[in-house]
């Protein structure tokens, strides 16, 4: 029985591209969540499947030259979220990584989100995803939204000339719509940035 379900379990992976994540609850129609964590740790120790975290499983991309490549902390970000039904917005250092001013990727990595508050940890990384208001999750550009945070994490008077040249340089490829609907939402003082250097 318990053999039919890791074939099972399997079979389903299979139909996904390699790379895929996968939550215990994506097989509660093969079986209860005791016999379908059973399988899944079988499949991780015949190196089928790679656990990247409590729960959360994949099978690796395959590359000619570095071999077993594993999801970004973006994509298990994004695949946690998705399953949630959750809106995300990437905050302090990460949002600076993600714009490029800053080079070191962040340890702990900060999410405001609609739904509960936790901490996932990935290998040595933590994704950290913080209950936060409705205002700070109506950001609808991408590139505007990583702005924000990251002169939020800056700070008021903090930012460097380079940085806020920076800023407004990637700015640029934002669509304008939705750069003017999310400075509405940002305080006075990073309205001013940004607009000071339009």
């Amino acid at each position: 029985m318990s053999k039919s379900i890791e074939i099972q379990v399997l079979d389903k992976i299979k139909r996904n591209p390699r790379g895929t994540l996968f939550f215990v609850d994506n097989f509660a129609k093969i079986g209860n969540t005791k016999a379908v964590n059973k399988a899944l740790e079988r499949l991780v120790k015949s190196s089928e499947l790679e656990r990247v975290a409590t729960g959360i499983y994949v099978r690796p991309v395959i590359d000619d030259y570095i071999g077993k490549v594993l999801p970004s902390i973006e994509e298990i970000a994004v695949a946690i979220a998705k399953r949630d039904r959750a809106t995300i917005v990437p905050t302090g250092s990460y949002a600076m990584y993600k714009l490029g001013l800053t080079t070191q990727v962040p340890l702990n990595i900060v999410y405001y989100t609609d739904t509960s508050a936790r901490k996932i940890k990935i290998g040595k990384q933590t994704i950290t995803f913080k209950k936060a208001s409705s205002k700070n999750l109506s950001f609808v550009g991408k590139i505007s939204t990583l702005a924000i945070q990251a002169l939020r994490t800056i700070g008021k008077d903090k930012a460097t000339d380079e940085e806020i040249k920076q800023i407004n340089k990637i700015l640029k490829n934002e669509n304008p719509k939705h750069l003017q609907h999310d400075i509405q939402l940002a305080p006075v003082w990073i309205r001013k940035l940004i607009a000071t250097n339009e």
